[in-house]
């Protein structure tokens, strides 16, 4: 870090005023969104998780977890060692790697998932949906000519139970009614026959979801990912979850989601000018982040905003050589703006700044998604309609 400073206040004036004239609108979220609305994060998942499964699975998980690389001890990496498990015996009982037959390996498969279904379940009961409803608002209020659309990392079904809520339309490539399937022609950009109207919101899991599950065809072989409402793991106990893809799917059909998902992160990045807003995601998934990095580096009129809860993944971003002219990080001690990394200096309160800056510690806020929807509300000017909508 050099010596140079940057004004907050002038920065959260310069991002108001983008937000006010962009041509188009995307957002990535993290787990960190979701924590701060009260679901677990990876750390504590995988706590929660290991501590809840009982013997042999007990075991199983922590022989998998202790065999990764210290930065890499969590649930998804466990997953993924799992399923690797499964790919090369292919779930036979008469197959083992590292000493794992792989009908174990999908039992503990499918402990896990509806481990992790059961708990962030039960944590979605409880927790702070206002947050997530006011940034739909928000984002709703947005009046854009172009599709609006937010990539997650996230399996709750938060946004889409905000969606609901305030009756305002969304669209996640699924279509149907009694078990909704995915459609994967309506994600293509250069089909305009296929896609739901401009005004619907795009949600793309790109982690899959608790309301996703794997039905088996007709043909007994493969299988397909069909969308379920919530609660519907108790009506079908023997259904596979679909949560976190994979290196390789056993069928190519299995990734189709995560595919699709992942090829419309890459158009929306490189469509052209627009902003794109990062939060509660700390740049630890290399697959995201190779898309992200990729689209910076082939867009130049493409932005990135990323906001995050401390400075550690922002500083990780700069050492790797990382750091875009059109990527702008913002942490809660100093910044990287343009090309330009510098500690914050506070220089004179605003009405844009003073809600969102903690003088007692010189801190901003709004790695805090709470925050961070604050501040886009109260930079809309539409404050009063929105709060009024959620209410």
């Amino acid at each position: 870090m050099n010596n140079y400073t940057h004004d907050p206040l002038r920065e959260l004036i310069e991002i108001r005023n983008q937000l006010s004239y962009t041509k188009r609108l995307g957002f990535l979220f993290g787990a960190g969104t979701s924590k701060a609305m009260g679901i677990s994060d990876i750390t504590t998942l995988t706590k929660k998780i290991e501590d809840s499964i009982s013997d042999p699975s007990k075991g199983l998980f922590s022989k998998i977890k202790n065999d990764l690389d210290l930065d890499s001890q969590h649930i998804e990496a466990v997953l993924n060692q799992i399923r690797l498990i499964r790919q090369i015996t292919k779930d036979s009982n008469g197959k083992k790697y590292n000493d794992i037959a792989g009908d174990v390996a999908q039992k503990l498969d499918k402990e896990i998932c509806d481990k992790i279904y059961e708990i962030i379940s039960l944590e979605e009961q409880v927790a702070d949906i206002k947050t997530a409803k006011k940034f739909i608002g928000w984002l709703n209020w947005m009046s854009r000519d172009f599709v609006k659309e937010i990539f997650t990392t996230n399996y709750d079904l938060i946004l889409e139970k905000s969606f609901e809520d305030l009756l305002i339309p969304f669209y996640d490539g699924f279509i149907g009614a009694h078990e909704p399937f995915f459609a994967h022609q309506t994600l293509d950009s250069r089909s305009k026959y296929d896609r739901p109207p401009t005004s619907w919101i795009r949600l793309w899991k790109l982690h899959g979801s608790l309301g996703w599950f794997w039905k088996l065809n007709e043909d007994k072989k493969t299988h397909r990912v069909i969308r379920l409402s919530s609660g519907a793991k108790e009506k079908h106990p023997d259904s596979e979850l679909v949560i976190y893809p994979s290196r390789d799917k056993y069928e190519s059909s299995r990734k189709q989601p995560f595919t699709s998902y992942f090829d419309r992160l890459k158009e929306s990045l490189l469509a052209g000018e627009g902003i794109f807003i990062i939060s509660g995601y700390s740049f630890s998934d290399e697959h995201v982040n190779e898309v992200i990095f990729s689209g910076l580096n082939q867009n130049n009129r493409l932005h990135i905003i990323a906001f995050f809860f401390d400075d550690a993944p922002l500083n990780n971003i700069i050492e790797q050589g990382k750091n875009f002219p059109n990527l702008t990080l913002i942490g809660p001690t100093q910044a990287s703006i343009s090309g330009v990394s510098g500690k914050w200096k506070h220089i004179k309160d605003g009405e844009l700044l003073s809600p969102f800056w903690d003088k007692d510690i010189n801190k901003l806020k709004l790695g805090d998604f709470k925050e961070l929807v604050n501040f886009l509300v109260l930079s809309s000017g539409f404050r009063d309609k929105i709060e009024n909508q959620i209410k």
